[in-house]
C-alpha cells in the first residue's frame, strides 16, 4: 500500500488497511482488572506529540514519516485536541454553507487545495511488555477529523475517513522490539467533507483518544447481545453471539441469573424469569461476564458487558418501549464544550445528570456518533438515544435557487458515494449496537433523499432490529420505506395536527423543534400538549442542548465567548451557533426551567380544596415521590404539608388539599410538587421532579380603602410645573414635555431618583429569533418612536389640573415619528402620599406593524441596583414562556439581570408583576405597582445599548438602572429562528388603541419614611 494525495478527492477511497468495525466492548486480563475498570491490554497514547502545521498538502514536510527524519525541533501539540484550538489555523463556524464556499470553485468530491490545513503528528512509544505468542496489537483512533493517513516505523499502514467513528489499524507486523515510531498526517478537508456539513464549528485534528489495544491469541473480536422478551414480559432470553479469533472457548454468566449455555453457531444464551426491564424511568442493567479460554484451558481475557433487557419497536402503529407508548421529551446534542468536540466522560456524565434532573428522556446524537462512553452513560442513567450516521450534505441543496433533485442530491442516487455512506452506517451500528439506550438508528441529517439513503436504511435493518429514522424523505418521497417513522423539523404544531388528521400509517416525531436560539423557546407547550392528545405524535427533540461558543480574546487580552466571525473566520454564520438550552459553560439558560416544567411526567389540576394528578409516566407511580402542597398569601408561605398519593402510570387521581384556601386574602397561591424521596445518581433527595401552581388573584392595592392624607403644593412656572408634598417633590417640564425630577427627602437631604425623563417605550433589543424574521426592518419605526417622540405643541400640549380629592394631574402628549404618524399621551397623577399614578395611552396609525412592547422606560442612578418583586419568577419569563414561573417574592441584583446570551438581546423580563422595589444598599429607592399586573425588566442598559453590543463584554460601563414596566412584551417565539413570528396571541394587537397604567413612589428604610 502507498498513500496518494489524489485519494483525498476520491469518494470511493475512504478506508485502507483498517480493522473491520466491531463492538466497543473492553477486555481485561482477569476479574480484578475488570472490577477496577483498568485494562492492562490498553496503553494510552494521549499526551504531547511532535507536530508540524502546513496550510495545504503541497507545503507539508515530505518524508516526515521516515525513521531518519529529525523532528526534535518540531513544536508539540496535545492529543486529543483540535489543531485550531492549539494556535494553528482558526475555528470556523458555518451552519449550511460549506467552509470553502466562494474561496474555491469545487464540485462535490473535489477538495480545496489552496487552503487545506495539514497536521503532521509524530510520537514514539515502547510497549509496556513484549507481545506474547499469537498476540496482536492495534492502533485505535477514536476520532480524527477529517482524513487520516498512518505510518508505523516508516511503513505506510493505512488511511481512514469518517471523523466520528473509530479508525483502527493492526500494526503488529510493523513493530520493532524496542522504540516504535508513529507518524500521522491529518487533512482538514477530503472528499468525505462533503458528507460532513453539520451545523457546527469546523476543526481538524486528533480529537478523541488514541489507544494501543493488545489482543490475546484467543480473543473476542466482536460480540452482539440480544434480548428476547415474552409477550407478557414474564420471561426473557439474553443471548450473545461472539466472533472468536484463535482456538478456544467462551463461557458466560449473567450475574444473579445463571450460566449461559450454547445455543449454536457461536451463540450463548440464558433464560431470565421475571426480568427487571430497562427503561428511562428504571434503567436496570444486568452484568454479563464472558470468560475466554484458549485450547489449553487457560483464561486469556475477561469481557464484562452491561445488558439492559427491554423491547423497543413499533407495535400497533405506535413506537413503544416494553409495550408502553413513548413520548420523546428529547433534545439534540452536539458533542461540544469549551474545548470544542474534545469532551470528557465527566463532562458528558454531567450533561446526562442535568437532563435527568430536567425531565429530558431522549437524545438525538446530532449529527454523528458520539464518543462511546456517551452510550455507556445513557445505559446507566436511562436516556433513550437516536444514534445518527455521520452524514449531512445541507450545503448542496439549501438556500439555492432550487432544492436538490434526484440528479443533484448528495449522496442521492450517485453510485460513487454508496459504499462510503454504507460504511459510515456500518461503522456506527457495529460499534454501538450492544447499548440498550439506543432505541432507533438514524440514516443521517439533511441530506435530501435518494437511493443511497434507502440502502443505508436497509443495511441498518439487516444488522439490527431497531426502527430506522430519516427526515429527508419529506423532500424526496420516492422511497418512503427508508424511514419507519414520519420525521419532520420545525413544523408549526397546527401543521403537525393537520397532517395527522389524514395520515395514520406511521408514528410521527419532530427530530428538531423549538429552536432555542438566544432568548427563545416560546409556545412549546402546544407541541407537548399535542403529544398527549394524539398517540401517533410521539414528541420531539429540542434544537439544541448547549451553545457552541469558544473562548476568544479581545485586543486588550480580555477573554470572552466567541461565535462565528469572532475568529476571523469567513464565511461564517455568526451567532446561529448559540441555540442551546445551556450556555457554553454549561450554566443553564432561563428556558431550561421551562423545559423541565413542560417535560415533567405529572400534570396537576389545582382547585380550592383538591388537586387532580395525571400521571404521564410509563411505569412509575406517584407513590415513589413525596407530594408536597404549599399555601401562600401575597408571596409568603403560610402552610406546607404532605399528601399521600398513589397514581399509577397512565392514570389520574384526585386528593384533598391539606388546608383551606382563603380567596379573600391577597393573591392566594397553592403550589403542589412531587419530590425525590431519596437521592439518585442524578439529583439529591427532595429534588422536585414535577410541580405546578394555581393562583387565586386578589390584587387590592390599598387594603384599607382610605384615600391618602395630606395636601399638595402646585407651582406653575413659566417652563416647569412643580408639585410638592410632605417629604417629596415632583417637577414636570412644559418645555420638554415630561417628568424631569422625582425627589424624596427634605432640605439638603433630597435624593433625586430619576436619572432622565421617563418616556413611553415601544422597542426592545431584537432577539435572535426576531433578527431571523427581519424584525428590525419591519418594526424599526417603533425604535424611532421610542427614541424620538415629539412633544405636541398644539392644543394637546402638556397641561395640569387639580382633582377634587387634591391630587394633581399632568398630561403630556407626544407625536410619534412613525409613518404615518401616531400619537401617545402620558398622564401623571400625583397624590399627597408621594405616589405617582401613570397612565399611558397610545393610538397607532393604521397599517403599522405590532409593537415589540408597550410600556414606559425610567432611568434611576446606578446605585439603585437591588430589585425585589412580587410576581412571576425567579427566572426570566415571557408571555409565551412562563409555565415554569411561580408567583412569589423574588430578588436579584439588577447588574446581573440581563441574561448573558452570546449576543446581547432583549432579556431579563418578568411577567405577572404586582409590585417591585428597586433600592440601593441602604434601602432607599422606588416602588412600582401594577394596576392589575404588569411585565417588568430592570437592567443596567437601555434597549439601544443592548442592541449595539455584539457580546456581553461590549456593553458599556454601568451608569444607570433602567426600569421598563410594560403592559406586555412580545413573546420570544421559537418555532424556528429564521421566519416564524411569535404566535398571534403572544403579540400586541396592531393598529389598536391601548392603555397601560402603573404607579410609582419613593421608598426609604423601614421607619424612616420617604423623607429619609
Amino acid at each position: 500500500m502507498t498513500f496518494h494525495l489524489r485519494d483525498l478527492a476520491d469518494p470511493e477511497h475512504f478506508a485502507e488497511g483498517t480493522v473491520a468495525p466491531h463492538s466497543d466492548h473492553r477486555w481485561f486480563r482477569n476479574r480484578d482488572e475488570a472490577l477496577a475498570g483498568i485494562s492492562s491490554f490498553e496503553q494510552s497514547l494521549n499526551g504531547m506529540w511532535k507536530f508540524d502545521y502546513a496550510p495545504n498538502p503541497q507545503s507539508a514536510p515530505e518524508g516526515f514519516e521516515r525513521l531518519d527524519c529529525d523532528v526534535d525541533d518540531w513544536a508539540e501539540i496535545e492529543v486529543p485536541a483540535h489543531i485550531q484550538l492549539q494556535g494553528y489555523d482558526r475555528p470556523q463556524y458555518v451552519n449550511v454553507q460549506y467552509p470553502w464556499d466562494g474561496r474555491e470553485q469545487l464540485e462535490p468530491g473535489q477538495v480545496p487545495m489552496r487552503f487545506n490545513p495539514v497536521g503532521s503528528y509524530v510520537r514514539t512509544f515502547e510497549l509496556d511488555a513484549p507481545l506474547g505468542p499469537g498476540e496482536r496489537l492495534t492502533l485505535h483512533f477514536a476520532g480524527v477529523e477529517s482524513a487520516l493517513a498512518v505510518w508505523v516505523n516508516g511503513i505506510y499502514v493505512g488511511y481512514a475517513e469518517d471523523s466520528f467513528t473509530p479508525s483502527e489499524f493492526d500494526i503488529t507486523d510493523y513493530l520493532t522490539s524496542a522504540e516504535n515510531r508513529i507518524a500521522c498526517r491529518v487533512f482538514k478537508w477530503c472528499s468525505a467533507s462533503w458528507l460532513e456539513d453539520q451545523d457546527l464549528f469546523r476543526f481538524s485534528g486528533i480529537f478523541r483518544d488514541v489507544t494501543l489495544h493488545r489482543h490475546p491469541a484467543t480473543h473476542i473480536t466482536d460480540l452482539v447481545v440480544s434480548t428476547d422478551i415474552a409477550d407478557d414480559f414474564s420471561t426473557a432470553e439474553v443471548s450473545v453471539a461472539v466472533t472468536l479469533r484463535g482456538a478456544g472457548m467462551v463461557r458466560g454468566v449473567l450475574t444473579g441469573v445463571g450460566d449461559l449455555v450454547s445455543a449454536g453457531a457461536g451463540r450463548l444464551a440464558v433464560a431470565v424469569d421475571s426480568p427487571q426491564l430497562w427503561s428511562s424511568e428504571s434503567p436496570h442493567l444486568y452484568d454479563l461476564v464472558l470468560e475466554v479460554s484458549d485450547d489449553r484451558g487457560d483464561v486469556t481475557e475477561i469481557v464484562p458487558v452491561k445488558v439492559g433487557i427491554r423491547r423497543v419497536g413499533i407495535e400497533d402503529g405506535v413506537f413503544k418501549v416494553n409495550g408502553r407508548r413513548v413520548v420523546f421529551n428529547g433534545v439534540n446534542r452536539h458533542e461540544f464544550g469549551l474545548k470544542g468536540r474534545v469532551v470528557t466522560r465527566e463532562e458528558t456524565e454531567s450533561d446526562l445528570r442535568f437532563m435527568k434532573a430536567h425531565n429530558i428522556n431522549a437524545v438525538r446524537t446530532s449529527h454523528y456518533p458520539n464518543n462511546t462512553f456517551f452510550y455507556e452513560l445513557c445505559d446507566i442513567y436511562g436516556v433513550y438515544v437516536i444514534d445518527e450516521v455521520n452524514l449531512e450534505t445541507h450545503g448542496t441543496w439549501a438556500d439555492t435557487p432550487v432544492l436538490a433533485t434526484p440528479d443533484t442530491a448528495l449522496p442521492g442516487d450517485r453510485p460513487e458515494w454508496l459504499d462510503n455512506v454504507r460504511a459510515r452506517a456500518r461503522n456506527m451500528v457495529a460499534r454501538d449496537r450492544n447499548h440498550c439506550s439506543i432505541v432507533m438508528w438514524s440514516c443521517g441529517n439533511e441530506s435530501s433523499g435518494g437511493r443511497n439513503l434507502l440502502e443505508v436504511s436497509r443495511l441498518l435493518k439487516a444488522e439490527d432490529t431497531r426502527p430506522v429514522h430519516y427526515e429527508g424523505i419529506s423532500m424526496d418521497p420516492r422511497y418512503p420505506e427508508t424511514s419507519d417513522v414520519v420525521s419532520r423539523m420545525y413544523l408549526p404544531v397546527d401543521d403537525v395536527e393537520a397532517y395527522l388528521l389524514e395520515h395514520r400509517d406511521k408514528p410521527y416525531i419532530l427530530c428538531e423543534y423549538a429552536h432555542a436560539m438566544g432568548n427563545s423557546f416560546g409556545a412549546v407547550d402546544r407541541y407537548v400538549d399535542l403529544a398527549y392528545r394524539d398517540e401517533l405524535f410521539q414528541g420531539g427533540f429540542i434544537w439544541d442542548f448547549v451553545d457552541q461558543a469558544l473562548p476568544a480574546r479581545n485586543a486588550d487580552g480580555s477573554e470572552y465567548l466567541g461565535y462565528g466571525g469572532d475568529f476571523g473566520d469567513r464565511p461564517n454564520d455568526a451567532d446561529f451557533s448559540g441555540n442551546g438550552i445551556l450556555f457554553a459553560d454549561r450554566s443553564p439558560k432561563p428556558c431550561a426551567e421551562e423545559v423541565k416544567r413542560l417535560y415533567q411526567g405529572f400534570v396537576f389540576t389545582i382547585g380550592r380544596s383538591s388537586v387532580e394528578i395525571e400521571n404521564r409516566m410509563m411505569f412509575t407511580s406517584s407513590a415513589d415521590f413525596r407530594c408536597v402542597a404549599q399555601l401562600s398569601y401575597g408571596g409568603t408561605i403560610v402552610e406546607e404539608a404532605e399528601i399521600d398519593t398513589r397514581v399509577d402510570a397512565g392514570s389520574v387521581g384526585a386528593y384533598s388539599l391539606p388546608f383551606v384556601v382563603d380567596t379573600a386574602q391577597l393573591d392566594a397561591a397553592v403550589d403542589v410538587s412531587l419530590r425525590l424521596r431519596t437521592a439518585t445518581d442524578w439529583a439529591g433527595a427532595d429534588h422536585v421532579v414535577a410541580a405546578d401552581q394555581r393562583v387565586f388573584p386578589n390584587r387590592r392595592r390599598v387594603p384599607d380603602g382610605r384615600p391618602p392624607q395630606g395636601s399638595l403644593e402646585l407651582i406653575e412656572g413659566r417652563h416647569n410645573i412643580g408639585v410638592r408634598g410632605e417629604g417629596f417633590d415632583v417637577l414636570f417640564s412644559v418645555l420638554h414635555g415630561g417628568l424631569v425630577s422625582y425627589r424624596v427627602g427634605e432640605g439638603d437631604t433630597y435624593r433625586e431618583l430619576l436619572d432622565s425623563m421617563p418616556l413611553p417605550n415601544f422597542w426592545h433589543a431584537p432577539t435572535s429569533n426576531e433578527r431571523g424574521w427581519k424584525m428590525p426592518a419591519r418594526d424599526g419605526m417603533w425604535l424611532v418612536a421610542s427614541r424620538y417622540p415629539r412633544p405636541d405643541a398644539g392644543a394637546g400640549r402638556t397641561s395640569v389640573e387639580r382633582a377634587d380629592d387634591g391630587a394633581v394631574m399632568v398630561r403630556c402628549r407626544y407625536i410619534l415619528p412613525t409613518s404615518p404618524e401616531s400619537t401617545c399621551s402620558v398622564e401623571y397623577t400625583v397624590t399627597p402620599d408621594g405616589r405617582v399614578a401613570v397612565q399611558v395611552d397610545v393610538d397607532p396609525a393604521p397599517g403599522l406593524p405590532d409593537m415589540p412592547e408597550f410600556g414606559m422606560s425610567l432611568a434611576l442612578p446606578a446605585p439603585y441596583h437591588r430589585l425585589t418583586w412580587f410576581g412571576d419568577g425567579p427566572h426570566e419569563c415571557y408571555v409565551d414562556r412562563r409555565a415554569a414561573a411561580r408567583l412569589g417574592i423574588h430578588s436579584i441584583d439588577t447588574r446581573e439581570a440581563l441574561t448573558p446570551y452570546i449576543r446581547p438581546q432583549e432579556a431579563g423580563n418578568r411577567t405577572g408583576v404586582r409590585w417591585a422595589e428597586v433600592t440601593d444598599e441602604h434601602g432607599y429607592g422606588m416602588r412600582l405597582e401594577g394596576r392589575e399586573s404588569m411585565e417588568l425588566a430592570v437592567t443596567p442598559w437601555t434597549p439601544y445599548e443592548v442592541e449595539n453590543a455584539r457580546h456581553p463584554e461590549d456593553l458599556p460601563p454601568i451608569r444607570r438602572t433602567i426600569l421598563r414596566p410594560a403592559l406586555m412584551r412580545r413573546g420570544v417565539g421559537g418555532d424556528d429562528s429564521w421566519g416564524s413570528l411569535p404566535h398571534p396571541e403572544y403579540r400586541l394587537p396592531a393598529g389598536q388603541r391601548m392603555r397601560f397604567a402603573f404607579d410609582f413612589l419613593g421608598i426609604a428604610p423601614e421607619g424612616r419614611g420617604t423623607s429619609g
